[in-house]
């Protein structure tokens, strides 16, 4: 069994999928694609061996997100959760600065991926090296951006729709935005709307999986 649950803001995915098994007895319950505790929306999860095993697909899929990016600063961990470094000098942008700077990153682009995430280097997470002040030197990767569009800009915020391919940090994106505008710039919020065909109208709260499976 494979279904969309909405998480909010707090738990981790692990958080989700252990609550999930718990509730379950499941022996083996699995996600795709994992949140960050900042993060809300669509966690799609595999309850027992095969829907489990059938994940790797669902991470593949195309993903759609609402991101908040705060302009003017900039942030340790690319995210609300990290030191902030205020920037000095800098024009705000106006409008048709923005648009046009978010376009270069539609597309097959060079992602170069959050030196606090959970990417492995020679075996451990890249993040656990960050925190003891051992940041690794993380490379780029090819990732996709299949459409950025701007909801709403007023200064120093910025909400954006994207819709991308596997792979892809959001945060790392803010932060891209922000070198490209010149002004510093990371993810003050973000929620995850869709993963394929799960979307955040047709998943399923946490309060409700104890009746789901009752």
């Amino acid at each position: 069994m494979i279904i969309a649950v909405y998480k909010p803001k707090g738990p981790t995915s692990n958080d989700v999928v252990q609550m999930i098994k718990k509730t379950t007895g499941a022996n083996k319950v699995g996600h795709a694609g994992t949140l960050d505790p900042l993060a809300s929306g669509v966690l799609v999860v595999g309850i027992g061996r095969e829907s489990t095993k059938n994940l790797s697909e669902e991470v593949k899929k195309e993903k759609e997100y609402i991101a908040l990016v705060k302009l003017g600063e900039t942030s340790e961990t690319d995210d609300e959760e990290g030191k902030k470094t205020i920037v000095q000098k800098y024009e705000q942008p106006d409008k048709s600065i923005v648009t046009e700077i978010t376009k270069k990153f539609i597309g097959r682009i060079r992602q170069i991926p959050p030196v606090y995430s959970a990417i492995k280097i020679n075996g451990r997470e890249a993040y656990k090296y960050a925190r003891k002040g051992k940041a690794p030197e993380m490379k780029p990767r090819e990732v996709e951006i299949k459409s950025i569009e701007i909801l709403e800009y007023k200064w120093p915020f910025l909400k954006i729709k994207v819709t991308t391919g596997p792979g892809v940090y959001i945060r790392s994106l803010a932060r891209d935005i922000g070198n490209e505008l010149g002004t510093g710039g990371y993810l003050a919020e973000l929620e995850r709307t869709r993963v394929g065909q799960f979307t955040k109208d047709y998943s399923v709260k946490l309060k409700d999986i104890p009746k789901l499976f009752s």
